[in-house]
């Protein structure tokens, strides 16, 4: 049998795009594992990239086996507010560390609600990227391991849910990831601000 790839295309920066993004995704059919990768570290789309693009795209797409959202050790410093956020990007209102809590917390509360699926958060570490910078101290080939592992191994520590990953062992995420309360809160705003509800 000949594997091959087929391409999706949307910007994440643009909430209009995201539905389109979905549809594209589901035309291809279910999918055994998606990760939500793309991050952008400032400006007044952070939030939109990092956490309303896997939030929409996690409502719209055909539930997968596997679901892991990348997170950062940074997730540790964001605000557990949710008062005067601008979803949609017309302003800065919420930071990188923001976001990735956000994110986070969007994986756990997965986790939570959607049993069948195994949902987890992934710290790749600080890495040598575009974004990272040239000086980040980790590995960049170790950045990408956890998420290869949690997407296709059978391993049993693998196959658990609701994690925070950093290298393959499970970390204690910020309180607010685990705070069943925050969560609920978190995505009844993007609900709100999307007009998307999970299922």
């Amino acid at each position: 049998m000949g594997l091959g790839a087929v391409t999706t295309f949307g910007d994440l920066s643009e909430p209009s795009q995201l539905r389109d993004l979905a549809m594209q995704v589901n035309a291809i059919g279910p999918m055994d594992a998606v990760v939500h990768n793309a991050g952008i570290y400032s400006g007044s789309q952070v939030l939109v990239v990092n956490t309303v693009a896997p939030y929409v795209l996690t409502a719209l797409i055909q539930r997968p086996k596997r679901l892991i959202y990348l997170s950062s050790s940074m997730h540790r410093r964001g605000r557990a507010g949710l008062a005067n956020i601008d979803w949609i990007g017309g302003s800065p209102s919420g930071s990188y560390a923001d976001s990735k809590l956000f994110v986070t917390a969007l994986a756990a509360a997965i986790a939570r609600l959607w049993p069948d699926v195994i949902s987890n958060a992934v710290d790749p570490g600080w890495v040598p990227t575009k974004m990272g910078g040239p000086s980040a101290p980790d590995d960049l080939r170790l950045g990408h391991l956890t998420q290869e592992w949690l997407a296709t191994s059978d391993d049993p520590e693998a196959l658990t849910t609701g994690g925070y990953w950093h290298h393959q062992r499970r970390m204690q995420p910020h309180a607010a990831v685990n705070d069943t309360r925050f969560q609920d809160l978190l995505l009844a705003e993007l609900a709100r601000a999307t007009g998307t509800m999970l299922s």
